[in-house]
């Protein structure tokens, strides 16, 4: 059962980087794709009040991960304190730039959120992306289970590391290109005239960027985690997931060739899942590995709550999914379609 909620964790999280990631690469193409005031706006219109509604996601994973896996939750939010607040802190102005960027017709005003806006975004994907390098790496967790990290220290990958060195700074970088190139390809879908034809070509562009970045984040995977090849090739859900990987890549690079708009931005998005999925299942059952001595890391197993607590979580989680999925697929129908520059398309965005 602990392997099953380990698996429902890491798939709403999966849902959230997969759906607002695409407005992360969106907010941070959006001066490159757009370039008047009316096309600007177009971009966050393409948006839309969908954001939201993929924060959702995001709650609802920590929700789910304090309920079963609250050790985990002390640990972790103790140790992640200083990149917790900063993720904090993006989200806010991001949302704020979303917000109110669009109710002053003015251009200093505009200009400002844009701004805000774009920055925001690239914060975002580069923060998330060091966060998933954390969790592969690993964090210098004591005896107790406990640690704490600056922002950065020597840069080494093993001891008392820090947020950043050279490898979770690698795959910030991957992070902040898949997504944009990620961003790129729902513009694409999403946006007509101008904006859709930039995003078009910087879609191919930011994707073939990512295959080499990729390879390398793989050698370096490889150097950091030895062990993980071990603990992945006895798992299914890793070859699922590598499964899934090759299977987007090739829907992808098909869609991209042949102008097939929903094609490549479906397989974006199952490319991300894929990648994502063969990384949770490659780590389990170890959630925080320890960079200090590796039986100090952190399992599934010894972080979860009773198997009593878990039945009684089994009971309330699929409601709220139901609540969810249900509530995804309406407003996904109801802002449907293409948005135009046209600024009385855009309402109050």
């Amino acid at each position: 059962m602990i392997a099953t909620w380990y698996a429902v964790v890491s798939f709403m999280l999966i849902v959230y980087i997969v759906l607002d990631g695409r407005n992360f690469g969106a907010g941070m193409l959006q001066w490159i794709v757009a370039k008047t005031s009316e096309e600007r706006r177009q971009v966050i219109a393409a948006i839309g009040p969908l954001w939201t509604w993929h924060e959702v996601w995001l709650l609802g994973f920590g929700g789910t991960l304090i309920a079963i896996f609250p050790r985990l939750m002390a640990s972790a939010f103790a140790g992640y304190y200083l990149a917790l607040f900063l993720i904090l802190w993006c989200l806010i102005l991001r949302g704020v730039s979303i917000e109110v960027g669009g109710h002053i017709n003015d251009r200093l005003w505009q200009t400002y959120w844009d701004f805000n806006f774009v920055l925001s975004s690239l914060l975002l994907a580069i923060l998330f992306g060091a966060a998933a390098g954390n969790v592969a790496r690993g964090v210098p967790l004591n005896a107790d289970g406990n640690f704490s990290m600056a922002f950065f220290t020597d840069f080494n990958v093993r001891g008392h590391v820090g947020l950043l060195d050279w490898y979770t700074v690698s795959i910030a970088i991957l992070a902040a290109v898949m997504l944009a190139a990620h961003g790129a390809t729902y513009l694409t879908l999403k946006t007509e005239g101008p904006v859709h034809d930039r995003s078009e070509k910087f879609a191919k562009y930011l994707w073939a960027a990512v295959v080499p970045l990729g390879l390398a984040v793989l050698v370096e995977s490889r150097i950091v985690r030895p062990d993980l090849p071990g603990l992945a090739w006895s798992n299914p859900f890793w070859w699922l997931g590598l499964i899934v990987t090759v299977a987007s890549i090739t829907a992808l690079v098909s869609g991209l060739a042949g102008r097939r708009e929903l094609r490549a931005f479906l397989a974006s998005n199952f490319l991300i899942v894929g990648l994502l999925a063969t990384g949770a299942a490659a780590i389990f059952p170890v959630m925080l590995h320890s960079t200090l001595a590796p039986e100090n890391s952190l399992t599934a197993y010894a972080v979860a709550v009773s198997p009593s607590s878990l039945r009684l979580a089994s009971f309330w989680w699929p409601i709220g999914f139901a609540l969810a999925v249900f509530y995804f697929i309406f407003i996904s129908q109801r802002y449907a379609g293409k948005v135009g520059v046209q600024r009385d398309t855009q309402g109050f965005y």
